[in-house]
């Protein structure tokens, strides 16, 4: 079969690796694609805009595309899989009105109150004072989230009142355009951070290993927020007994609130959540698709043939699959990124190195990059995420920092403490007794 993958960044780099292992898949074309697709065996950029619908439905339908997979939020939640449906095609990626669950924190948020799904306390404002009192008769930490979309940069934990609000200010005056238009306000949970990233047909939902990301650009967990700055894969917090809670708990009821506004949720239901103290999940924000960078620690660990689970979904027959099956082991990604990111950085910088990174073993997922006459260049604030397994999470994250010593740009910039967490705990993981998945 063909697939058409729409997107241009890591996780699409990542998908478009996966896919390209099966025997059945004959081509993946990438829309508009990346450097690291660009040079792929069996793999094709077409240069043309995420936004192209037509474009991309008219190109699906001449050259007998079998599926097409959306990676970003963006033409999720502007209706590409709607259109692309109307057309007949088959696609892996809610419709406009599934992708709600990320475009609208405040749709989400009111999603999880009428399915009873635990999360943190939240107001939502349409103006700037009662926001700002709000805030003041709450108390600190607390946190502010641009209500739409804001690539992930849209969210902060205010410590200070001064922080708070500054970033309540930030949103209304247009900081993250569209996506202030409202503002969330939510009490600051604590704990671990885990992100479920779970495959649904809209009707049984399965969860993928569990992952732990790092958003803040600093070490320490310190600093702006970003699109991730690394990540590792399975995060030994989530036990099988807390898989089978999260299931439960927090899976399950929101395929079926889905369900229940009318909505036929196909795709990735990310669920970004928060391990408190006592052991709870919690959900602090859901999203539409596959997550960036845990993608690029999930699928290395994956078995399964990809192209089976995503046809599966497309065609609502999830429930028929086997359960997914896992490789040994651990994966670790680090975020090599572009000096001055997740604000002002400049593009075109030569990159060097990632053939011998790539010898050495590791899986190098281009985030932004372009292949030009002069060789890779940097495009983008991500720019690659250097991928690595090994027998445990230290195996793996020593892996991927040995990878990363390979490679060099102007102004490359990555966190050194990438999987504290796991490091800490010194747990081996991933072999088939001890399962991190409840049976599926």
């Amino acid at each position: 079969m063909k697939i058409l993958v729409v997107g241009n960044g890591g996780r699409e780099h990542a998908i478009t690796w996966k896919l390209l292992q099966s025997e059945k898949v004959q081509q993946v074309i990438c829309v508009p694609g990346t450097g690291g697709t660009a040079s792929m065996p069996r793999c094709r950029n077409l240069a043309m805009n995420v936004s192209d619908f037509e474009g991309t439905a008219r190109f699906a339908l001449v050259n007998g595309i079998s599926l097409i997979v959306v990676g970003p939020e963006v033409p999720l939640a502007a209706g590409i899989t709607d259109f692309l449906q109307s057309q007949g095609l088959n696609v892996f990626g809610p419709t406009k009105l599934g992708a709600q669950i990320e475009a609208s924190k405040a749709w989400a948020k009111d999603l999880m109150h009428e399915a009873k799904i635990p999360t943190a306390k939240a107001a939502v404002f349409t103006a700037v004072d009662p926001a700002l009192a709000y805030v003041r008769a709450q108390g600190l930490p607390i946190v502010i989230k641009a209500d739409g979309l804001a690539a992930g940069k849209g969210v902060t934990v205010a410590t200070t009142s001064e922080q708070a609000e500054t970033a309540v200010q930030a949103v209304f005056k247009g900081k993250f355009g569209d996506a202030g238009q409202r503002v969330l306000i939510e009490e600051c949970l604590t704990g671990q951070e885990v992100s479920i990233l779970a495959i649904t047909d809209g009707i049984t939902i399965r969860p993928l290993l569990p992952a732990q990301d790092y958003k803040r650009i600093g070490e320490g967990d310190t600093g702006e927020n970003t699109g991730g700055m690394g990540a590792y894969a399975p995060a030994p917090v989530v036990t099988p007994a807390l898989m089978e809670r999260i299931q439960q708990e927090i899976l399950e009821p929101t395929i079926a609130a889905l369900r229940d506004r009318n909505i036929d949720y196909r795709g990735v239901l990310y669920a970004g959540l928060m391990i408190t103290p006592q052991g709870d999940p919690k959900v602090i924000e859901f999203n539409c698709r596959f997550g960036d960078p845990e993608t690029q620690v999930v699928l290395p660990l994956l078995e399964t043939p990809l192209d089976e689970l995503l046809v599966a979904c497309a065609h609502q027959r999830l429930a028929e699959q086997p359960a997914i099956a896992w490789k040994p082991g651990a994966a670790a990604c680090v975020v090599m990124a572009s000096e001055g990111y997740p604000e002002t950085f400049q593009k075109g910088k030569v990159i060097s190195g990632v053939d011998q990174a790539e010898v050495g073993g590791a899986m190098v997922f281009h985030a932004g990059t372009q292949s030009k006459p002069q060789g890779l260049i940097t495009d983008g604030g991500r720019v690659l995420g250097v991928t690595a397994v090994g027998d445990s999470i230290d195996e793996a994250l020593d892996n991927a920092y040995e990878a990363v010593k390979h490679i060099q740009f102007d102004g490359a910039y990555y966190r050194q403490d990438i999987g504290h967490q796991a490091r800490r705990t010194k747990q081996k993981v991933g072999t088939e007794s001890d399962s991190i998945l409840p049976a599926t």
